[in-house]
C-alpha cells in the first residue's frame, strides 16, 4: 500500500535511514551501559550502579519508540547486532575498565547519541514531520541530560 501522509518517499527514507543510526548509536549505548552497571568497582559502587541502571532502563524505552518511529514512515527498522555495528560511531568497550574510564566513555556515548539526533533535524524539519522532531527533541533532552550527569561526576 501506498502511504500518503504528506511526507515524500524519499524524505520518509532519508529521515529513516537517520533514525537507524540513533537507534544503533541507542542500543549500543544501552549495552555498553548495561555491561558498567554489573561490572563496576570501586569506591562509588553504588553511586554508579544506580546511575547505570537509570540510564540502561531509560534507554531500553526509547528502543521501542526510535522503531516504531521508523516503522510508522514505512521503513523497515534495523534489528541485529551486525546491523546495529554498521550504524553506529558508538565503540564497543573491551576487558573491565576503571569506574573513572567507564563514566568517561558512556560520557563519550551520550554526546554521540545527542549528535546523531541533532544530525537527524535537517531532514525531519525539511520534510515537516513534527513527530520525529518531538523525538528527536526528547532524546536530546535525556542525553544531554545525562551527559551532564556524567560530566559532574568525572568533575569530583
Amino acid at each position: 500500500m501506498t502511504m500518503d501522509t504528506g511526507i515524500s518517499k524519499k524524505d520518509r527514507e532519508k529521515i529513516a535511514e537517520g533514525l537507524s543510526r540513533l537507534l544503533a548509536d541507542s542500543f549500543t549505548l544501552y549495552l555498553k551501559t548495561h555491561n558498567f552497571h554489573w561490572n563496576v568497582t570501586g569506591p562509588m559502587f553504588n553511586t554508579l550502579h544506580v546511575m547505570f541502571m537509570e540510564q540502561y532502563t531509560e534507554l531500553w524505552n526509547a528502543l521501542d519508540q526510535i522503531a516504531e518511529r521508523i516503522r510508522a514512515l514505512g521503513v523497515a527498522a534495523p534489528g541485529s547486532y551486525r546491523d546495529f555495528a554498521k550504524l553506529t560511531v558508538i565503540k564497543e568497550s573491551e576487558g573491565s575498565p576503571s569506574a573513572t574510564e567507564m563514566l568517561k566513555q558512556l560520557l563519550a556515548g551520550q554526546e554521540a547519541v545527542v549528535k546523531t539526533a541533532r544530525g537527524i533535524f535537517p531532514a525531519a524539519d525539511k520534510a515537516g514531520d513534527e513527530p520525529t522532531a518531538d523525538l528527536l527533541t526528547q532524546r536530546m533532552q535525556v542525553h544531554e541530560k545525562n551527559a551532564w550527569m556524567l560530566r559532574s561526576m568525572l568533575d569530583a
